[in-house]
């Protein structure tokens, strides 16, 4: 599917000049960051050099004097708590941060991770029980709890306290409990895209203040909460940019046992970047959780014992390529379902059905879905004699928005703009189609329903490199948006264009990427590049043909020598 080019307003070439010299720069760079809306010092400091001062207080948020006294308290009264936790990545890092940071302090806490298929998302009414059980007189619900009114009124009538600490979007009617969540429409929380793990985190901090403990236990988990951002796919903007860069320089300087083994077992070696993180370690944290139980997750990330940590990250590792075949197996078969439809291609949306999917994998193959087929998507299969499944979306088509629309049809749905999940009575599937089908229909526009690359600069060759630079080396240019880092939603790793680009070199590699070597018109210089599943464009980089790239500077690293690679996200045809 061809995508649109979307290149980005430039910055005035005078402000760009100005900024420049102010802070003795590069023009590209000044460039980017006016682009963030970073003009002036003392905002770039904070931008490349984040530190803990940097974080908001705590107790800005809603009721969060109320949730750290219950808590004190039912550490003065040695009340038995309950960390509740959401099976997922954010779920998991939130109960592993609450136990260790906590838990250091405090033995009387316990952990529960529901059951993916035999209680689904969110708060349980078996959980509960298993609380009743075991004498927990306050549980704190992790990364879930917000719509739970039911479970928590059924919690508070047996005696069991709730803290409600969730990022999701609030519904009309609120539980009754505590409740941390900055998405609350009367909370004054200066930022509200926090992680599930992140709302914890602040809780945690809120505790260590009133209790007058040290920070630094609390500073040591702080990875925990970094990978939780990068697997939830929050921004990567104020407070969560903080969060997440001290949290990756705690795990690239003192690595979790938990998280070196995982790498280990992928082959790949410390320092990583988040985007490592979202493709190497979360999808493992997240297969337990898909698979088993979340449990496991949990457990290897709070274990000191490296026997304890090698089986449960083999286990889990085991569990991630199981993983991997049901998602391409499932895959195959939604797609098959998909062509064989013929009323699919009057259709604006994607959803697909079959009672046989395993529940744990059906958002990973709505994301593939649209890879094919770019449209708001849904994956249901049959869980407890319910349909049940994920929502994905595209570009900033809201999905949740879209859900809300159609939650007549609904029995329970929860999520965010760009994710989210929902449960319906079987009978009602075909009827929920059509009215999702219809919602998409009215609410998106021309311009979410094809796939785009935002342009950060355009480009040409001779800039990469300062004048005099080693061209044999990593240019200076690339050392420093490495700085740019972590990155995500609301910073992402610049793009540029280049355009009349020519190729000296290209060949296909494995059937599907292309290898080139590129050169421009009036220039001398020869620049690699790689463009991962874009064999398709193969035609188009043909000898003597001119053609655009979009493209990504990377270093690759390769027998310990370090060069410059263009990482080539898209070509088209010079016109």
């Amino acid at each position: 599917m061809q995508k649109r080019w979307l290149v980005k307003t430039a910055i005035a070439d005078t402000t760009v000049e100005e900024f420049r010299s102010k802070l003795k720069i590069d023009r590209i760079v000044a460039a980017l960051l006016l682009q963030r809306g970073i003009d002036n010092y003392e905002d770039a400091e904070a931008f490349f050099r984040p530190h803990w001062g940097q974080l908001h207080d705590p107790y800005i948020m809603k009721d969060m004097e109320l949730a750290v006294n219950r808590i004190v308290e039912a550490i003065t009264k040695k009340e038995k708590i309950l960390f509740f936790g959401d099976y997922d990545v954010d779920g998991t890092t939130a109960v592993a941060l609450m136990m260790e940071a906590l838990g250091n302090h405090y033995k009387l806490v316990d952990f529960y991770i529901p059951d993916r298929y035999s209680e689904g998302y969110g708060i349980s009414f078996q959980g509960i029980d298993y609380a009743r059980e075991n004498e927990f007189s306050l549980i704190v619900a992790l990364d879930c709890g917000i719509r739970a009114v039911e479970q928590i009124t059924h919690a508070k009538s047996l005696g069991i306290d709730f803290i409600v600490c969730d990022h999701h979007n609030p519904g009309d009617e609120l539980p009754d409990g505590i409740i941390l969540n900055p998405k609350q429409a009367d909370c004054a929380y200066p930022f509200k895209e926090l992680s599930g793990c992140g709302v914890a985190y602040k809780l945690l901090q809120a505790i260590y203040q009133k209790k007058g403990w040290t920070m630094d236990p609390l500073e040591d988990s702080i990875d925990l909460v970094a990978v939780s951002i990068g697997a939830d796919i929050v921004p990567v903007i104020d407070e969560n940019r903080t969060l997440c860069y001290l949290g990756m320089e705690r795990l690239n300087r003192h690595p979790r046992k938990a998280f070196e083994a995982l790498l280990k077992l992928a082959n790949r070696s410390l320092p990583v970047s988040l985007t490592d993180v979202v493709f190497v370690i979360a999808p493992r944290i997240n297969a337990a959780g898909r698979l088993r139980s979340g449990k496991f997750a949990v457990e290897l990330m709070i274990s000191a014992d490296n026997n304890e940590i090698l089986r449960l990250s083999e286990d889990i590792n085991a569990d991630n390529m199981e993983r991997r075949s049901l998602d391409q197996e499932i895959t195959q078969e939604a797609l098959a379902l998909i062509e064989n439809d013929i009323d699919f291609e009057q259709r604006k949306s994607t959803v697909v059905f079959q009672p046989h999917w395993h529940k744990g994998v059906v958002g990973i193959v709505a994301s593939r879905l649209i890879e094919k087929y770019f449209r708001p998507t849904i994956v249901l299969t049959e869980s407890n004699g319910k349909a049940t499944g994920s929502a994905r979306t595209v570009n900033d088509f809201n999905i949740y928005d879209a859900l809300t629309e159609c939650s007549h049809l609904l029995e329970q749905f929860g999520g965010h703009t760009h994710a989210a999940g929902m449960t319906l009575s079987i009978d009602k599937v075909e009827e929920f189609c059509e009215r999702f089908d219809q919602v998409v229909r009215e609410k998106i526009t021309k311009q979410e329903e094809s796939p785009e690359v935002q342009i950060d600069l355009e480009l040409n060759f001779d800039e990469i490199f300062t004048r005099g630079e080693n061209r044999m080396k990593v240019p200076r240019l690339v050392r420093i948006l490495e700085q740019f880092e972590p990155h995500g939603p609301g910073n992402m790793k610049p793009i540029f264009l280049s355009k009349n680009v020519f190729a000296v070199e290209s060949k296909l590699l494995k059937d599907a990427h292309i290898k080139l070597r590129m050169t421009q018109a009036a220039s001398d210089l020869v620049l690699d590049g790689i463009a991962f599943n874009l064999s398709e464009k193969m035609d188009e980089v043909a000898a003597g043909l001119p053609f655009d790239i979009v493209y990504t500077l990377e270093t690759n690293t390769w027998n310990n020598r370090k060069t410059l690679q263009l990482n080539i996200k898209d070509i088209r045809a010079t016109t």
